[in-house]
């Protein structure tokens, strides 16, 4: 980590377009961890039930219902948001469950037709009574749910939340707590962030290494972000070891189990380190390289269908494409190894954060290119910038990935993030590792486009997409599929 530690001394010492004012995002609020298949249909609503499960804990509750809008109710049985809500209520946390016995718990509420309240109350909830998926959008934000609490003084209360994408949630009437956050240097644009790494003449990880330091230390930083690399790292090789069909009914094969076995050929190895040794030692031609990209992508994004855990990268429907890359860049390219695993989450989550700032990680708002668009462009910027590569092409890496992302849609099949969701993480990995190679080679005082630009065209494309082609499995894909096979 030398050249962090010496770079701490050179230094010294909607909200975004959704919500509207700027905030002071940590990049532990773009990488958080959770469970799928949705950051913002499965992990969004978890939070908000365990944030009215937080509000009422000391409250004599007998009943809850609760209300599902827009996007949340068109596509929320594909993506699991019932079976968050019962998780949610029940107290359990989406960090530390045990996501096998998911299955059981939601079975067991489904047979019984009652749920322990934070895990203590029972109280009456039959999910098929107590969460209403309604078909209209409230003005708010096309994902809202609305919490209606009886208590046992016949009275009620109504919580209403908004899901605004990366399972970031916001309560009506309420700002985020983001826990009065003063950044030294407080970033809202490209513009912000290359004043500060011109005024301080240091890389783009070294300027978020300084903001994150006002809330916790260097070594939880650092510890923290290995963690992270960790849960993203065991969601590949789980993913790569996991055969099968996934949930929801589209019969959906997992590759990722037979890609991995292909490549490796019958190589023997014991456990996660042994497998990846075996991988660093194929041979690097341009086919290879290229199956275990989407290998890697494709296991991350299959466990997360799987309801498994992973990393929100920004959001879980894009949740493969960092992963992978930084899989590729450590298994296939020189490398300092947990240093620039460091450098690379610093760096990405920085430049997520301006995407979330200034147009949106939420497909309901953006489509698909708030997902996979966004993830692209966060790994293109991580993967430069462990490339040795300036600030200037760093943003530029970014701003070339969401460029050939602009537009795309979100129209999931049956509301399930399987397809087209899975393949698209293969394609924003290797658009990624495009995107930082032609970076490399250029020259940034040549760019037409900047990403600042980049962001803002986003935004007004996402302003312009129909309706049905935001994560309401109305139109696109999901339409045509609907039309040619009917029982889907």
């Amino acid at each position: 980590m030398n050249h962090l530690f010496l770079s701490m001394a050179k230094i010294g010492g909607i909200l975004s377009a959704e919500i509207c004012d700027m905030e002071r995002i940590s990049v532990f609020d773009m990488f958080k961890v959770g469970v799928g298949p949705s950051s913002s249909h499965t992990m969004g609503p978890w939070r908000a039930a365990l944030d009215v499960v937080a509000r009422y804990r000391d409250r004599d509750v007998r009943n809850i219902q609760v209300k599902l809008f827009g996007s949340l109710s068109k596509t929320g049985i594909g993506h699991g948001t019932d079976v968050a809500l019962m998780l949610g209520l029940s107290g359990y946390d989406p960090t530390v469950i045990d996501t096998r016995q998911i299955p059981f718990y939601v079975g067991k509420i489904n047979a019984e037709k009652k749920l322990l309240f934070d895990g203590d109350k029972s109280i009456f909830f039959d999910p098929q009574k107590n969460i209403q998926f309604l078909k209209k959008f409230l003005p708010g934000h096309p994902n809202t749910l609305r919490f209606v609490v009886r208590l046992g003084d016949k009275s009620e209360q109504m919580d209403t939340y908004y899901s605004i994408g990366g399972g970031f949630i916001k309560r009506e009437g309420e700002a985020i707590d983001l826990e009065d956050r003063e950044f030294p240097f407080p970033i809202d644009s490209e513009k912000d962030l290359m004043k500060w790494v011109e005024l301080k003449k240091c890389p783009i990880d070294e300027i978020v290494l300084t903001n994150e330091l006002t809330i916790n230390d260097q070594s939880t930083i650092f510890n923290n972000l290995l963690r992270i690399w960790e849960i993203m790292e065991d969601s590949i090789f789980q993913g790569c070891h996991a055969e099968g069909i996934l949930p929801g009914g589209l019969g959906v094969q997992r590759r990722a189990f037979h890609l991995n076995k292909k490549l490796l050929a019958g190589t023997a190895y014991k456990n996660k380190i042994d497998w990846i040794n075996a991988i660093k030692h194929c041979k690097h031609t341009f086919p290879n390289l290229t199956r275990w990209i989407s290998c890697f992508a494709l296991a991350v994004n299959e466990e997360n269908a799987a309801f498994g855990r992973v990393v929100t990268a920004p959001t879980n429907g894009a949740a493969g494409v960092i992963p992978a890359v930084i899989m590729y860049y450590l298994c296939f390219c020189e490398n300092k190894g947990e240093e620039d695993v460091i450098r690379f989450l610093l760096t990405a989550g920085e430049i997520g954060s301006l995407f979330k700032k200034g147009s949106t990680i939420s497909a309901a708002m953006g489509g698909c290119q708030a997902e996979i668009g966004v993830s692209s462009a966060m790994a293109a910027a991580g993967l430069t910038a462990c490339q040795e590569g300036t600030a200037e092409q760093v943003v530029m890496a970014a701003e070339i990935a969401m460029e050939h992302h602009l537009g795309l849609t979100c129209d999931p099949i049956n509301g399930l993030v399987q397809i087209p969701c899975i393949e698209r993480n293969t394609m924003g990995a290797m658009k990624a590792i495009t995107a930082s190679q032609l970076a490399l080679s250029g020259d940034f005082t040549h760019s037409k486009i900047r990403l600042d630009g980049i962001i803002k065209t986003m935004w007004e494309t996402a302003k312009d997409m129909h309706r049905k082609y935001k994560e309401t499995s109305e139109g696109g894909l999901a339409r045509q599929i609907h039309e040619m096979i009917p029982e889907c």
